[in-house]
């Protein structure tokens, strides 16, 4: 049954190379025989960490998001360095954003971020037992850091202060996560 959803590539035109991602737009044939086009982003792949400290905060970041001409709130995140591991990455992203080192990463999850037109691949991580130093922002990052507890990110989830995709299912899953934690330790 699930070989009648897949869609036959016929041809793939590159129309743009930059230095994030690369833009295809594709002829295929569709399950019934019939020729569409599609267009797709090619990209590296990214982490995302929520980073939760011993007092249940979550240290975030806010910045301004170009495609969106917004401000947001999110968890630390970045994009893969061309062959790099992305525990690596996430290691490089919790210090370069918000000066967190040498903690402890918990993977959480890995998702396509928008499947409808991207390949991009996320591994969202937890990070734990760490120590805060002073951030290190890329030269072009402009970033305020601060804490949040983990139930008023919760809140700012629920009110869309918090509208970032990565971030909600971070956070949530940083929540089950702490839960379950709470839950063995208390057996």
């Amino acid at each position: 049954m699930e070989d009648k959803l897949y869609e036959k590539t016929i041809s793939s035109e590159q129309i743009f190379k930059g230095k994030v991602l690369t833009l295809f737009y594709d002829k295929v044939q569709l399950p019934d025989g019939i020729v569409a086009t599609r267009e797709k982003v090619c990209h590296p792949g990214a982490v995302a960490v929520v980073p939760l400290n011993d007092k249940n905060e979550v240290i975030l970041v806010k910045q301004y998001r170009y495609p969106v001409e917004k401000i947001l709130i999110e968890i630390p995140a970045g994009k893969l360095d061309s062959g790099e591991p992305a525990i690596k990455c996430a290691e490089r992203e919790l210090h370069e954003e918000v000066g967190v080192v040498n903690g402890k990463l918990t993977h959480l999850t890995k998702i396509y971020t928008s499947p409808g037109f991207s390949d991009e691949k996320m591994d969202i991580y937890l990070a734990t037992e760490f120590e805060e130093r002073e951030n290190n922002p890329d030269h072009d990052e402009f970033l305020h850091v601060y804490k949040a507890g983990l139930g008023e990110c919760l809140k700012m989830i629920e009110n869309g202060d918090i509208s970032d995709a990565k971030s909600i299912i971070g956070i949530m899953l940083a929540r089950d996560w702490l839960s379950k934690k709470e839950d063995e330790q208390n057996k």
